[in-house]
């Protein structure tokens, strides 16, 4: 398979994904066409490629809910390129992905995050990973989650679980705050020995999210809950904003990059406290 193939067939994947997450979400909704759909372009002047992000919100179960999809190519900017592998020698890249950030309206569901992507530079690799973030501590909960984790990570590799799992943990850290972001999950990047076993793994992950955030909502949303979890909620969310803005690299990367700012954002809650 040559490199073309092998971005046709990532981004094929990642769109068709896109799809399938929006259409679940709608069902769990009861309603259709609830997203607002935006496309947007990366490049004025020529053809650099661009996106589409889904945004809807105020929902009887999710409170906001993105599901980003992107293709854009280019060059790096000279301060940025030497942060990238692969891009010693010429500047060139291209890169696809798919983002989703889930914050909820009942604060017994968990926010939740999942992302994959696929770069090129002078070679080409995928990354991406599943996280949790709860505001209010569930061990059962917390250790199905990660059975679910480990069950799809071992068809492929049974080193992967906890090679990503740790990852994850040290990722998803506030250092400012010595304190995680939520319960982990798995977190992996620089995937390039093997292709399609690659691709096979990234999209289990995929399907993995889609099947775990289901299950989630179908375990918690029925819960009621007190304006005192409500309000810690919101300060988990401010957290999670804390995260996102200071550490986390695909925020850095879509806005150094020229991506849409709207659609990177996106992963921002609608309310958070301090």
């Amino acid at each position: 398979m040559n490199n073309v193939e092998k971005k046709k067939l990532s981004s094929s994947w990642f769109k068709l994904l896109q799809e399938i997450i929006c259409k679940d979400i709608e069902e769990i909704e009861d309603k259709k066409n609830i997203f607002k759909i935006t496309n947007w372009k990366r490049g004025h002047k020529q053809d650099e490629g661009g996106g589409e992000f889904r945004i809807f919100e105020n929902g009887k179960v999710f409170e906001k809910v993105g599901v980003n999809f992107s293709e854009v190519y280019g060059k790096f900017s000279k301060q940025f390129k030497n942060k990238i592998p692969g891009t010693q020698k010429k500047s060139k890249f291209w890169a696809s992905g798919i983002s989703v950030v889930m914050h909820m309206k009942n604060p017994h569901v968990p926010a939740m995050h999942f992302n994959t992507r696929y770069i090129v530079t002078d070679h080409g690799w995928f990354g991406g990973g599943i996280d949790v973030t709860p505001c209010l501590k569930d061990i059962k909960l917390e250790k199905w989650f990660h059975r679910q984790l480990k069950n799809s990570c071992d068809t492929h590799s049974k080193n992967y679980y906890l090679k990503y799992k740790k990852w994850c943990d040290k990722y998803f850290y506030l250092p400012h705050r010595k304190e995680p972001r939520g319960i982990g999950g798995i977190f992996f990047d620089y995937k390039k020995k093997n292709y399609e076993k690659d691709f096979k793994f990234v999209r289990d992950v995929g399907l993995c999210f889609n099947q775990i955030f289901k299950d989630i909502i179908k375990k918690k949303n029925k819960l009621k809950w007190s304006n005192d979890q409500k309000n810690m909620q919101y300060k988990k969310r401010g957290r999670y904003v804390e995260f996102n803005l200071l550490y986390d690299r695909g925020t850095k990367f879509g806005l150094q990059t020229g991506g849409n700012v709207e659609g990177i954002l996106m992963s921002l809650p609608p309310i958070a406290k301090w």
